[in-house]
Formats: C-alpha cells, structure tokens, sequence
C-alpha cells in the first residue's frame, strides 16, 4: 500500500489517495476543493489509474470536488468506458452529495451523484489493498470509518480525531450515536494508526483513555 495525504480547503481537511503499485490502482478519500490539481498530478505522475472516490460522510468540506475529480478520471478510462470513477458514500449520507447543504462554506458546493453504497461490513478492494467498512454514526447519520487490518490503519473520517471527535450539532448529528461509534472504536485494536479528517494522525491505543471512558459511560465526555 503506498498511502499520500494532505490538507486542503478552508477547513484543512484531510485528503487521502491509496494506491496499489503492483496494479496501479488508486482512491482518493475526501475529495475537498480544491483537491483535484493535487490528486490529478499525483496519479499521472506515477501512471496510476483512479478506481473510485471515497466520502467518509457528506459534508462539504469532505466532498466538494468530488464532481470535478470524477469528470477528470473520465480521461483515464478504457476505450469505450467514459463513466469516470464511481463515488461512494453511505446511503443515509447520500442526500447531502446530491443536493449539497453548504453550511458556511465559502464557496459553492456541486452536486455529485453516488454510485456505490459503503454499507456496514462491506469492502473497498482494490490490489492487494481490503479496507472494511464501519458504520460509525454521530458526526453524520451516515459517516463511516474505513480499516485496513493488514497495514493497521483506520481512516476515520470525522468520527475520531486526536484527543477529540467530530462535532454533533451540525445537521445528521447526535451525541448519543457518537458516544456509540467511539465505544466501538475503543474495542479495536490499540496498534491501528487512526487517520483523521482534521488535525494530526493518532493512534487507537493513544485514545482509549478516554475512550474507554465513554465506553463505561455511555456517554461524551464534558
């Protein structure tokens, strides 16, 4: 697995690719605006081939390139199949990539169209590459976590962050769904590299002291 990041957008939300090198097949994971020069050079450069677009939930800063960074892929793609890479989110979350609500977003927000539904337990695979789907509602209705058992590692969208979580008073938020989805987390293993939306990478073993907290309590902590 060779795995890139950066922050970008307003918001510095992190923007992933993940790339198999042996297939030259890659993801981009929180296609924020304006991502696609980055995205775009880092695959031509190195010959890979977009596979598909990941959105851990639907808000804007995760998903405001997501047209564009579909619209460009359609050049990659073999004669005869001008689709472009698909876009995938999970279902409950589908609504705000389709008619995007861009609260306090400093620009526009353009609609995109998901094709692939990221469903609790199911797999992104690609390569050598398998990233498990985790349902972790709180942040979104729909938000997810992505685990890659074999690398150790959990791109985790807005659900964990160092030493905090994604916020619950933004539309689809609810602090008992997070307090939930963080209890799940604490019960994975310690080892997994947590990549966040926002902010510094972390561990899940560096997080348990408090969350294992909200796991007793069933609740966020104040």
């Amino acid at each position: 697995m060779e795995l890139f990041g950066r922050q970008i957008g307003p918001l510095e939300t992190n923007v992933y690719v993940l790339a198999d090198a042996r297939t030259r097949e890659a993801i981009a994971i929180d296609t924020a605006i304006p991502s696609l020069a980055w995205i775009s050079e880092l695959l031509d450069e190195r010959g890979w081939r977009l596979k598909m677009i990941v959105s851990t939930h639907g808000h804007w800063d995760h998903v405001g390139d997501n047209a564009a960074v579909q619209a460009w892929s359609k050049g990659q793609a073999a004669p005869g199949g001008d689709a472009g890479a698909p876009i995938a989110v999970h279902a409950l979350d589908r609504h705000y990539l389709v008619n995007p609500e861009p609260l306090f977003a400093p620009f526009p927000i353009p609609p995109s169209v998901p094709a692939v539904d990221l469903a609790e337990g199911g797999r992104i695979k690609f390569g050598d590459i398998d990233l498990e789907v985790l349902h972790t509602p709180g942040h979104t209705e729909g938000s997810v976590c992505l685990r890659n058992a074999a690398n150790k590692l959990l791109i985790a969208g807005d659900t964990l962050f160092s030493g905090s979580w994604g916020r619950t008073d933004l539309p689809g938020g609810s602090a008992e769904q997070m307090a939930e989805s963080l209890a799940r987390l604490a019960g994975l293993d310690p080892d997994l590299r947590v990549l966040p939306g926002h902010g510094e990478a972390t561990t899940v073993g560096d997080e348990l002291p408090w969350l294992e907290r909200v796991k007793l309590t069933g609740r966020l902590p104040r």
